[in-house]
């Protein structure tokens, strides 16, 4: 049963835009329509708290001036600058590190326009999820599905946000089982052959997991991740800092680095050979090649087409969109559209600045992960390891971000008509981070496996769901079928059609020629 949009313009108003003064009479009717609504399932609507009846007077205003009811179960708290730090930290992926290595196969042209349109399509894909949230008052994304499509409609959300975020959990963790180790035999200078336990990624991993990630993934809200979300971010922009200061430090080409020629290779840097000779190992000049060592503007390669899908992926954060939303003090479409704008805005301009300098540091040598590059100048390079360390913690700290959304659409899926219940909270996070571990540790093929999934389910989320749940959710009298906004966003759902298709070719064509050339870009 929809909700009468006429019986709620008889709420008197406050100057804050909240509703006051209800006749007992409306107040019976509302609270019987909430009821009848929670049953079916549609609505998520609490209606015993007069003052959360409305949405705040800037959200959503139809053309008759009327407004829909406020979705939360509770009233937000969440600050907008810890929305901002939430949601950016949510955008912010491992993929950061391999956006120099698609520059490189594009030209900064090139990749400057394909950045620029995936972060403005991403805000355009945020606002059809705001405007069809506030139109029907509902916060999750699941619920989204099943007011337009029904069951299938929510299963189809939540599976593919269980998918793409376990996928995405399970990439971050990989890393810090590979490069974890890594890091502290090199500030540790162990012998890398010795069996020692604190050098083991399977070790590593789970304490982790159990000593920073779990305790964090039992908050009851989102909102409470906004510090360490914040402090991510903060790594982030220390490693950003590092790449820039990297580029003024090291000449092109460089010397690969061995225990012969360490000392010879930082006599080179500091005598500044000539452009065209180097030192030998035996102290000699030699020719260098340094073909690859200028910028190009645009380029295509065999490579270019991998680096379309790493960008449109780079800006994936939808399924914490809705979640960040219901915790937001004063939630407003215009709000929250404001949050994730200026979050897009923030990871746009590092991610862009990242891969500028990344690439012309090591121009056509720049490898797929970024680090690794100047790993192969100076592994024990004290600058890069505090860099690897910075991602590391960035990328653990991203963990819980990226869980809040799959616990939520497990909630949504099984146990929507359950209160919340601090034992199945913890349960789900547990059984998730426990899958996670078990699938790093013991699946060696798991991000070939997780490329399949995010090939489907990202652009499921990012373009198509936005686009098919705004058609079937935004009334026919407000906006017809073949209105502007509509063919907009048919158009949009098209084209995450053309990328899932797009990107699952070259998966196919990665496993038929036994490369392994594409990336994730989250």
């Amino acid at each position: 049963m929809e909700p009468d949009q006429s019986e709620m313009s008889i709420l008197g108003q406050s100057p804050n835009g909240k509703g006051h003064d209800l006749e007992d009479d409306a107040y019976v009717s509302m609270k019987t329509m909430a009821e009848e609504l929670d049953t079916n399932g549609t609505q998520n609507v609490r209606f015993d708290d007069p003052d959360a009846i409305l949405e705040n007077e800037e959200f959503l205003p139809n053309g008759d001036g009327r407004k829909p009811m406020r979705f939360a179960d509770f009233e937000g708290k969440t600050s907008f600058g810890m929305s901002v730090f939430n949601l950016g930290n949510a955008i912010m992926g491992s993929g950061i590190l391999g956006l120099a290595y698609a520059m490189a196969n594009t030209g900064i042209l090139l990749f400057l326009f394909l950045l620029t349109a995936v972060a403005a399509l991403s805000s355009y894909s945020i606002h059809l999820l705001l405007k069809s949230s506030g139109i029907v008052g509902i916060r999750a994304y699941e619920q989204l599905g099943y007011r337009a499509f029904g069951t299938t409609g929510k299963m189809a959300a939540g599976i593919a946000i269980t998918l793409q975020n376990i996928g995405a959990m399970s990439s971050y963790l990989y890393i810090v089982k590979s490069e974890f180790p890594l890091v502290i035999q090199a500030f540790s200078r162990a012998d890398p052959t010795a069996d020692l336990w604190y050098l083991n990624g399977n070790y590593l991993v789970i304490m982790v997991s159990i000593s920073v990630i779990l305790p964090l993934a039992l908050m009851k809200q989102l909102g409470y991740l906004g510090y360490t979300s914040g402090f991510s971010l903060s790594c982030m922009v220390f490693f950003l800092s590092a790449v820039i200061y990297k580029k003024f430090q090291i000449p092109c080409p460089f010397e690969e680095f061995s225990a012969a020629n360490h000392t010879v290779s930082h006599l080179d840097i500091h005598l500044n050979v000539t452009d065209n000779h180097a030192l030998h190992d035996n102290g000699l000049l030699h020719e260098v090649d340094d073909s690859h060592c200028g910028a190009k503007m645009f380029t295509m390669n065999s490579q270019t087409a991998y680096t379309i899908p790493i960008l449109a992926f780079a800006f994936v954060c939808h399924p914490e969109v809705l979640p960040i939303y219901t915790e937001l003090r004063n939630p407003s479409q215009r709000r929250m559209q404001h949050v994730s704008n200026l979050s897009i805005l923030v990871m746009y301009t590092m991610y862009f600045l990242a891969a500028l300098f990344g690439y012309l540091t090591f121009y056509g040598k720049t490898e797929p992960e970024l680090l690794h590059t100047y790993s192969r100048i100076d592994p024990y390079d004290t600058l890069i390891l505090c860099v690897r360390l910075a991602v590391l913690t960035a990328v653990t700290l991203t963990v819980p971000i990226v869980l809040f959304p799959v616990r939520s659409a497990l909630n949504q899926m099984f146990f929507s008509s359950k209160s919340f219940n601090w034992l199945r909270h913890v349960a789900i996070a547990i059984t998730l981070l426990s899958l996670i571990n078990i699938l790093v540790i013991f699946a060696p093929n798991i991000l070939g496996i997780f490329g399949i999934i995010g090939a489907t389910s990202a652009p499921c989320l990012i373009f198509i769901f936005p686009a098919v749940f705004y058609i079937r959710i935004v009334p026919k009298e407000q906006e017809p079928m073949f209105s502007t906004p509509k063919i907009l966003a048919a158009c949009f759902a098209g084209l995450g059609v053309a990328f899932m298709t797009m990107s699952l070719s070259f998966i196919i064509i990665d496993w038929t020629t036994g490369s392994s050339n594409s990336g994730g870009g989250h």
